[in-house]
């Protein structure tokens, strides 16, 4: 959820620490602060807010240090205010740490300690933790490594954590448990982040430490690497980059969620790119190919996951079972391991995260591998922990996302389900040659058809002026399309604040259909494949009690729009993919809304892009 950014080598740390605060900021952006560490003394400066209230405080400061680290914070323990922002000192203020994560027994050890004569100003687990650490340096009289581990071992939780100390401005000390970090290597420099946002122009070269690893940093030395609980040396694994800088900045446009949604022709191309070889009638996925007979024999493939990848999940579900045959359950990953979920050895476990770091998505990961399930990973970020926990997976291939609101991640995870399906439905004899055939021609022209939907922008803003003040939403969709509706409904709800619905269009009248009158916008997805006659007639249901229909529909429709007050149209395309085109329009009319009613897009209130706590 937070961000952490720390430099240590010849530079001047400020600029590549504010700079990776504003990459970083997609994490969380209650507050920030930074600390710079000079011989015998820290600079450090933080305050409630964005990074931008942060670079102007810190205009009085010195800001020559060759060594330091920021953070920027999405609270968990204690308001967003300045008291409580990172970074925080220990007691006797020789040291300071950043934390992102949560430590679950804080209170129980803040009570030891301020028996032992500690005081607290903050609110925060992670003051706890820093002067837990400068017990363990006291009492053990131990260097700055082993102090840390000490702490580490006593607490429970989730942490990444950065620590220094002003005795020695040659040293930060990292670690990680559950939530992300990564470490760039430059020439006599390092670099740490909760990813490699921050430094990708300084380094392509990075180490991503695992669960249950420190690392102490130090100038001029190699990375010494060690597991918390033991202390054994671990040989770290030296990762290259797989993005730059390019793809982490707005490109002229407004926000970052408008260039991701205009991205996406691209995203889905990428995505297929090397894998839908239509030509010779193969899809190449080599998590599938080298675990085909797992695939084949299993009985149920159970997808875990959250938010907008649960939505996609929920249309990988229709994918699976109609083309391949093999039952499906979705899962909120959140609850999953709550409910003593029934999971067997013949079962596949599909988890879907954009960023790869989902702490309860990664949870269920782990339950269902001690289970002895076959764990098969779907995510954007090469090297993140689903990525390494699962026995196989697939990237999706859309490129940084930073827009808090996911919007090319998730076609580009429709894309990674649709080719599953398919390569399944070939495989196990369910789809026949001439369907299989077809299907990859459609998905294969997928990007072209999402590069024409594009052009309803303008369509949409003038959609937007009408609605951008109302209170409430439905969105309604059948089959395919339902789970579209849902993520149609949460775009609207996570970046204007409006209250917003999806529903199964069959479902209005079992409740929803209370709440419908002339001020109740309602968005229908009602394209031609799949339950069109139905769904018309739950049009009708809406007009006769006045409701206002948007609708989304096939290009030429001429009986919904004589009913809707409203039309966007977009091309037409097989049933089974109609979710990637319909959703395009979705999120353009959910950003306009948002700009127009002053809303922040990128960074939405009380919400962050990667939910690394529980």
């Amino acid at each position: 959820m937070c961000g952490i950014v720390g430099y240590i080598g010849n530079r001047e740390a400020y600029p590549i620490i504010i700079n990776g605060l504003k990459r970083l900021e997609y994490r969380g952006y209650d507050s920030a602060g930074f600390v710079l560490n000079y011989p015998e003394n820290f600079e450090l400066v933080k305050t409630k807010g964005k990074v931008s209230e942060l670079e102007e405080k810190a205009k009085a400061s010195k800001l020559t240090a060759n060594v330091g680290m920021g953070h920027t914070r999405w609270a968990t323990h204690g308001e967003p205010n300045d008291c409580n922002s990172h970074p925080h000192m220990s007691n006797n203020g020789e040291l300071v740490l950043v934390h992102n994560g949560i430590i679950e027994n804080y209170e129980s050890i803040k009570i030891k300690l301020k028996e032992l004569g500690f005081t607290f100003q903050s609110d925060t687990d992670t003051e706890v933790l820093v002067n837990l650490v400068q017990y363990f340096q006291d009492k053990e009289n131990a260097n700055l490594c082993d102090a840390v581990r000490y702490a580490l071992n006593e607490v429970v939780g989730a942490f990444a954590i950065a620590v220094m100390n002003n005795r020695n401005t040659d040293e930060i000390v990292v670690a990680r448990l559950g939530s992300p970090l990564a470490i760039g290597i430059g020439e006599d420099e390092y670099f740490i982040a909760s990813d490699a946002s921050p430094f990708v122009e300084f380094t392509k070269d990075a180490i991503y430490l695992e669960d249950g690893e420190m690392a102490c940093i130090r100038r001029g030395e190699k990375i010494d690497v060690r597991t918390i609980i033991s202390n054994e040396t671990v040989a770290p694994s030296v990762q290259e980059l797989q993005f730059d800088l390019e793809q982490i900045e707005k490109g002229g446009y407004d926000h970052f969620m408008l260039k991701e949604i205009y991205e996406q022709p691209k995203s889905i191309h990428d995505t297929m790119r090397g894998r839908l070889l239509t030509d010779e009638g193969i899809i190449r996925m080599a998590g599938i190919w080298d675990h085909q007979e797992r695939f084949n024999s299993a009985k149920r493939i159970i997808i875990v996951a959250c938010g907008t990848s649960w939505h996609a999940g929920l249309v990988g579900e229709y994918l699976i079972e109609e083309l391949a045959r093999i039952p499906v359950e979705v899962e909120y990953a959140s609850e999953f391991r709550y409910r003593n979920p029934i999971i067997k050895k013949n079962d596949i476990v599909i988890a879907i995260s954009q960023s790869g770091e989902t702490a309860d998505t990664l949870a269920a990961l782990k339950l269902a591998k001690e289970q002895g399930a076959f764990i098969y990973g779907i995510c954007n970020v090469v090297g993140s922990s689903i990525a390494r926990i699962t026995d196989a997976g697939s990237y999706t291939h859309a490129g940084p996302e930073i827009g808090v609101a996911s919007t090319k991640a998730f076609t580009a995870q429709l894309t990674i389900l649709s080719l599953i399906a398919l390569k399944l439905g070939k495989h196990n004899g369910n789809l026949s040659k001439a369907r299989y055939h077809e299907l990859c021609l459609e998905l294969e022209n997928i990007p072209k058809l999402v590069e024409e939907t594009l052009k309803t922008n303008d369509a949409v803003v003038e959609i937007a002026k009408k609605f951008k003040d109302a209170e409430n939403f439905l969105y309604l969709g059948r089959g395919y399309n339902f789970p579209t509706a849902l993520e149609g409904a949460l775009k609207l709800k996570e970046i204007s604040y409006i209250h917003a619905e999806g529903y199964p269009a069959a479902e209005m009248k079992h409740g929803p259909i209370a709440l419908i009158d002339e001020n109740m916008p309602v968005v229908v997805i009602a394209t031609k494949k799949g339950h069109y006659d139905k769904v018309v007639s739950n049009i009708q249901e809406i007009k006769s009690r006045k409701g206002k229909i948007i609708a989304i529909v096939t290009r030429g429709d001429s009986q919904v729009r004589e009913l809707a007050d409203y039309c966007i149209e977009i091309p037409d395309t097989a049933e089974e993919f109609t979710p990637i085109v319909a959703s395009i329009p979705l999120q353009l009319l959910s950003y306009h809304i948002a700009v127009m009613r002053g809303a922040n897009v990128d960074q939405p209130r009380n919400l962050a892009k990667s939910v690394t706590v529980e």
